[in-house]
């Protein structure tokens, strides 16, 4: 655990530039002042945009890298390019121990390849799982995984999801015991695949972990704020999280049609603008920024390719807070609590 974390930026990840990274991670540091940077990429472009940052130049070391991932590169090219492209470093500089954290708004499958062959996976993981923040109707957020790491999964995948999943809620919602539920469709217990099927059975019989297992969800009651933590197969969770994207900009781009239609529209818009705004700052992706690779040794966040400096704020704070939890070691602690009332998931590995 550490009270300063240290967190290697890809500088020249996403789709911003690197001047809206720099702002980002200055808001970051205006919220926290303990943090420190390593800011990776070509060492012109950083020094230029750290320039307007007095307080963030002085937090910040450049590492730099003399070539990018793209986001059309396959994750086989990226691997071949980790020791001289900016993601490949930032990953590299947690595993040598020169930063806690990685933050990335690159190529998602580049990341995924690349931080689990540098950092691989905690002792009784199989898998890594992508987890994310969504927003919900109930008094906290709703973490999802895995939304597509991992198109087919067994039933201790599942498992083992579950339990990162809930170490997850406990630290970035405060948590003592958050409600796990599997995502089905139906709530019935014979209903979904046997892998589902299976995995409930065992979260069943979960009660000494610190979590609830409060059985199936459809995918209509995501955001209701009926469950702290939702689990699925990465195939199926990426559609749900694409799904709720879509939606949600469907209803905006709907409403500002809506109240544009007419000048009867206008003046109702005049009258519903602070509704409209909160509903708008409510489904606002950067407002949830940080897709997490939880199972790795080494905390990697995911930050949206289009994140604006706000969600990048944000997404350096969620890995700051991993950092300083500890998260890897609160799921290499939970699993072993699993693993000895279900020897029979560990001697499968």
């Amino acid at each position: 655990m550490t009270d300063t974390p240290r967190i290697a930026i890809d500088a020249m990840g996403g789709d911003a530039g690197v001047a809206v990274t720099a702002e980002g991670a200055a808001r970051a540091l205006s919220l926290d002042p303990r943090l420190k940077f390593l800011m990776v990429g070509n060492e012109a472009a950083i020094a230029a945009a750290l320039a307007p940052h007095p307080a963030l130049k002085a937090a910040s070391e450049i590492l730099h890298a003399p070539e990018v991932i793209a986001g059309t590169d396959k994750p086989s090219q990226a691997l071949r390019r980790a020791k001289t492209t900016s993601m490949g470093l930032a990953i590299d500089a947690v595993k040598q121990g020169r930063a806690d954290a990685a933050l990335s708004g690159g190529n998602t499958g580049a990341l995924m390849a690349m931080s689990k062959l540098a950092l691989r996976t905690l002792p009784g993981i199989d898998r890594p799982a992508l987890a994310a923040l969504l927003p919900t109707l109930g008094d906290n957020d709703l973490v999802m995984l895995d939304l597509g790491a991992n198109t087919e999964c067994d039933a201790n995948n599942l498992v083992e999801f579950a339990v990162m999943g809930a170490a997850y809620a406990r630290i970035v919602m405060g948590l003592e015991r958050p409600r796990v539920r599997l995502l089905n469709i139906g709530e019935e217990e014979l209903k979904g695949t046997d892998e589902v099927k299976e995995a409930a059975a065992m979260l069943r019989d979960a009660s000494h972990l610190p979590l609830s297992f409060e059985g199936n969800i459809e995918a209509d009651r995501l955001g209701r704020g009926e469950a702290d933590v939702i689990v699925s197969d990465g195939f199926t969770g990426n559609i749900a999280l694409k799904s709720v994207e879509g939606t949600a900009r469907f209803i905006t781009d709907l409403l500002r049609r809506a109240f544009t239609s007419s000048l009867r529209s206008k003046a109702g818009f005049v009258l519903s603008r602070p509704a409209f705004h909160m509903l708008k700052t409510h489904l606002d992706p950067n407002n949830h920024n940080g897709a997490v690779f939880l199972g790795l040794n080494g905390i990697v966040v995911k930050s949206h390719g289009g994140a604006d400096m706000g969600g990048i704020a944000n997404a350096i704070g969620v890995a700051a807070k991993l950092a300083r939890a500890s998260i890897a070691r609160r799921i290499a602690e939970d699993l072993e609590r699993l693993h000895a009332r279900h020897p029979e998931a560990a001697a499968a590995k």
